[in-house]
């Protein structure tokens, strides 16, 4: 179904600029996976160093009110292309060899930059989905990414932890033997395959929950594979690859205006850090995973630098959702973790409705366009398509993204008034200082990650200016804003 798009009038920007290619800058959206408010050391919440992302958060506008539109992956990724809140679309959950959930009628980011001439990119992660039956990776799927505005990706098609442990290259596996065709089932295993439940010998990495099935590389995945064994990928150098493949694409483009999703498969699990950064953190795999990561931002950082690319390249870097220790994995990341935290000063996490689920860390840079601030000013993926097309003359709108521009991009103006937040179909809202959960049933603490789900009998209202942490619900002692957070509330979730 197509999603409804308001045409406007360009402001000052466009109608003072003559619209080519020449003068606009390129784009850089750096996706962590997993990566928690308190994990980047800019912020001063945690104790892990991210020298690399500091030095780009400190030299740009570091927000401290900055949101993904959702607690889990999938559905933050479709919020970020298509500025659309996930919750209208009932496909948009956690993915599971899924079947591409953008509507290719849809607009989105990629073919926004398209448009006005620029050319676009992903690398590293996807987890949108693929075609639109059952997939066939002995074969080229489409549509993928390159049907929904990406002239070139080069990505894993849902996450390090699901099979096929592949890559693919513009829709095809790469290195695939056709004498040798991949299998995929979620399903039942194919006979003779060892799996993770059943040969815990062969195994380097063991299993917590959910990740029993087929093993690659000595680690258990979920789902089950047989065969494209030369076209498995290897997990420790996973990371230079996405890297090397960003560098590769930067010097074939960088003669013209680009676009680059570059979405990193760090700090998710499973956790497998090349072993020039194993105990680099003193955390475990998962700190060393976040180091790694912060080096590859430095390099990407360094390679633009190095082809006089960092003036006119605006760079964003952000996480899908919050952070989260055991995801299905034992790898140490409860045992090592220390004082540090994650969440920083927030409650939650991945999967919560709770602030840090949503909350995330959130830069924007472009050298000597963007002065160093820390701004409170509450922002959101969603607004990505909107504030950019605004940035580069585009009339395109999406419905429910803000225009933001001057926000992220000049150091001034307001942001949002009020947000929903998802988190796996249930949603809260704030508006202003005030978060509204409505009440939800289910457990209130997930027993397999250990992480506060925001689930309760009751309402649940914070204000977060007094009480960013969350621990004294005022739904009973302020019935007024009560009332007024649950009919703005149902205004946005009942409207069109």
């Amino acid at each position: 179904m197509r999603r409804f798009f308001i045409p406007l009038l360009v402001g000052v920007l466009c109608s003072c600029t003559t619209k080519t290619t020449d003068s606009k800058p390129n784009f850089i959206i750096i996706y962590a996976d997993d990566l928690g408010y308190g994990d980047v050391s800019s912020y001063d919440l945690g104790t892990l160093q991210t020298p690399n992302i500091d030095k780009i958060a400190n030299n740009g506008s570091r927000f401290t009110n900055g949101y993904s539109s959702s607690a889990t992956c999938s559905p933050s990724r479709y919020a970020l292309m298509t500025g659309t809140y996930p919750w209208r679309n009932k496909r948009a959950k956690i993915l599971t060899g899924a079947n591409l959930i953008i509507d290719t009628t849809e607009m989105t980011l990629p073919k926004m930059f398209k448009e006005e001439g620029y050319q676009t990119a992903i690398i590293g992660k996807w987890h949108l989905g693929l075609g639109d039956s059952k997939i066939n990776y002995n074969k080229k799927i489409s549509p993928g990414p390159n049907e929904v505005g990406f002239d070139f990706s080069y990505i894993m098609p849902d996450t390090q932890d699901r099979v096929p442990t592949v890559y693919m290259k513009n829709g095809e596996v790469v290195n695939l033997n056709p004498e040798d065709p991949i299998e995929v089932s979620f399903e039942k295993n194919f006979e003779g395959e060892p799996t993770g439940k059943d040969n815990p010998e062969l195994l380097s990495m063991m299993w917590h929950h959910g990740h029993n099935g087929s093993i690659v590389n000595g680690v258990p995945r979920i789902g089950f594979m047989r065969g494209g064994q030369d076209a498995k990928w290897s997990d420790i150098d996973m990371a230079d690859e996405f890297l090397n493949q960003t560098k590769k694409y930067i010097s074939e483009v960088k003669d013209k205006p680009f676009f680059l999703y570059y979405t990193l498969q760090q700090p998710h699990v499973p956790r497998t850090p090349h072993p020039r950064f194993v105990g680099a953190s003193g955390m475990g795999p998962r700190g060393d995973a976040i180091v790694e990561a912060d080096w590859c931002i430095g390099e990407l950082y360094n390679y633009l630098e190095e082809n006089s690319l960092l003036e006119n390249t605006v760079i964003i870097i952000s996480s899908d959702n919050g952070p989260v220790l055991n995801d299905g994995y034992y790898d140490e990341a409860v045992e090592k973790l220390g004082v540090h935290t994650p969440s920083g000063n927030l409650r939650g996490g991945k999967y919560s409705l709770f602030e840090a689920g949503t909350r995330v860390p959130f830069i924007t840079y472009w050298k000597g366009k963007i002065m160093p601030a820390v701004n409170d000013q509450m922002v959101s993926q969603i607004d990505f398509l909107n504030s950019i097309a605004s940035l580069i003359g585009s009339e395109i709108r999406s419905k429910d993204g803000e225009d933001l521009a001057n926000v992220f991009f000049k150091n001034e103006g307001r942001g949002r008034n009020q947000l929903i937040l998802e988190a796996q179909t249930k949603t809260a809202f704030r508006k202003g200082d005030w978060v509204l959960i409505p009440p939800y049933p289910g457990p209130e603490k997930s027993i397999n990650v250990n992480i506060e789900s925001g689930n309760a009998g009751n309402y649940q209202l914070y204000n977060l200016e007094q009480d960013i942490s969350q621990q004294n619900n005022l739904a009973e002692n302020n019935p007024e804003m009560l009332k007024e957070m649950i009919e703005s509330y149902d205004l946005i979730r009942n409207g069109d």
